[in-house]
């Protein structure tokens, strides 16, 4: 109950924290807390992947980008919200279509898990048979991150140098 807690307060405080570099230390905290749950359910090497890849690898790439970065001013950030707004309007339709699509390829399946006595169930037989969505949804938020460092380091046509 106390991880749990823990989890729960660290994520609030990442979402609430107004300084990027205590929100890169709310989502390590969270992702620490979220591998030692994962650890008492049985599944150690989903949580040192999660310890070592969420907590670790993306707090290292978030803080390091972050030190890169200058500040802006309170105008700065208000016309880049407005410029992000009128540019990006359509993802969260896009976002909103492809949710309810998932929902709907869930209601459809059936996740009932049969396997012959005996035989063990491998890593293939499980993500291609019985996981296949999860796996879906892996690839859209993998898609979703590589477009976005498309959009966040290419180049910007309006900028004069």
């Amino acid at each position: 109950m106390g991880l749990l807690i823990l989890t729960t307060m660290a994520a609030l405080w990442t979402v609430m924290a107004r300084s990027l570099l205590k929100a890169t230390i709310g989502l390590a905290i969270t992702s620490a807390a979220i591998a030692i749950i994962i650890f008492r359910l049985n599944s150690p090497l989903a949580a040192v992947f999660e310890l070592s890849v969420c907590a670790g690898l993306i707090t290292a790439i978030f803080v390091s980008t972050i030190s890169l970065t200058k500040p802006l001013t309170h105008k700065e950030i208000l016309q880049v919200s407005k410029d992000r707004i009128k540019r990006y309007w359509y993802l969260p339709v896009i976002l909103a279509i492809v949710g309810a699509l998932l929902i709907f390829m869930k209601a459809r399946q059936d996740f009932t898990m049969i396997q012959a006595p005996g035989s063990p169930l491998d890593v293939r037989t499980m993500l291609w048979d019985f996981r296949r969505l999860d796996l879906l949804g892996q690839v859209m938020i993998l898609i979703a991150g590589a477009l976005g460092v498309v959009l966040l380091f290419g180049e910007n046509k309006n900028d004069e140098r």
